[in-house]
């Protein structure tokens, strides 16, 4: 996508340098070792810390949260981080939760950011289901967002949040033309539940990618915490089956600034 960078911080977090910002998502630049609670006897332990630290960041215009309820999206640094960015962008829980100012979006609801001699830019939000069919009453809300600034003759640059596939993703294949997928990986999975997924499998992006026909995948949230059971090694070997998807695969060096200069 021309005029876009981005940088792979670790986990979900990625800076996205575009129309004259810096976007990051789901912010998490806690160290390494401590273990989360994700309710209902789960748990996990965070295995590897950030690429780059918050402090190294530099200015982020704003922050686009797929959802606040779980460490491995937003940690402690993370929600430091909040504080000190002009504009968070989440689901409508998570926008009651947060004790920052933020904009809670419904499904396929669509501010603009916007300011003086800068391109304006559409964030969409777009269907998430962060686990099994009638789990959202405990792991609650996440959403997806696609990103739309003028010039994009290919298409948006779409982030997938926490989701497994389900039908919901299908409407964004449906009703958007994507350029660049971010694709939340991982095959998030817990002892105490057993086979049931709470995130994509490589598999799973595969079918989702013959729908959306994006020209560049980029996987993240696939590392770093004890409850990601599908890592990138699993990732390729799957991706290598589909020849037609894999060729469309970037992996981002962890921490290196990757595209076009915004």
């Amino acid at each position: 996508m021309d005029g876009v960078r981005l940088t792979h911080v670790g986990g979900p977090t990625v800076l996205i340098e575009a129309a004259g910002r810096r976007l990051l998502t789901d912010p998490t630049f806690d160290p390494p070792g401590r273990r989360w609670s994700f309710g209902w006897g789960s748990s996990s332990r965070k295995l590897t810390g950030p690429a780059i630290a918050a402090a190294e960041l530099g200015p982020v215009d704003a922050v686009l949260l797929t959802h606040d309820q779980h460490g491995d999206n937003l940690d402690e640094s993370g929600r430091e981080l909040l504080a000190s960015v002009g504009t968070v962008v989440t689901t409508p829980a998570a926008a009651s939760r947060l004790g920052v100012p933020a904009v809670g979006l419904p499904r396929w609801g669509t501010p603009e950011l916007s300011s003086p001699g800068r391109p304006t830019i559409e964030v969409t939000a777009t269907p998430a289901r962060h686990g099994p069919p009638l789990s959202r009453p405990i792991v609650g809300e996440a959403t997806g967002f696609a990103l739309r600034w003028p010039g994009q003759d290919g298409g948006v640059l779409w982030i997938s949040g926490d989701t497994v596939l389900f039908d919901g993703l299908s409407d964004v294949a449906r009703r958007l033309r994507v350029d660049t997928a971010v694709l939340h990986l991982g095959r998030v999975r817990f002892g105490v539940t057993g086979p049931v997924n709470y995130t994509m499998t490589a598999r799973d992006a595969v079918r989702l990618c013959r729908q959306l026909r994006p020209r560049v995948v980029v996987p993240v949230h696939y590392e770093g915490w004890s409850h990601f059971t599908e890592g990138r090694a699993a990732a390729e070997r799957e991706f290598a089956r589909a020849p037609d998807v894999a060729r469309t695969v970037r992996w981002l060096p962890m921490g290196e600034r990757v595209g076009a200069d915004p």
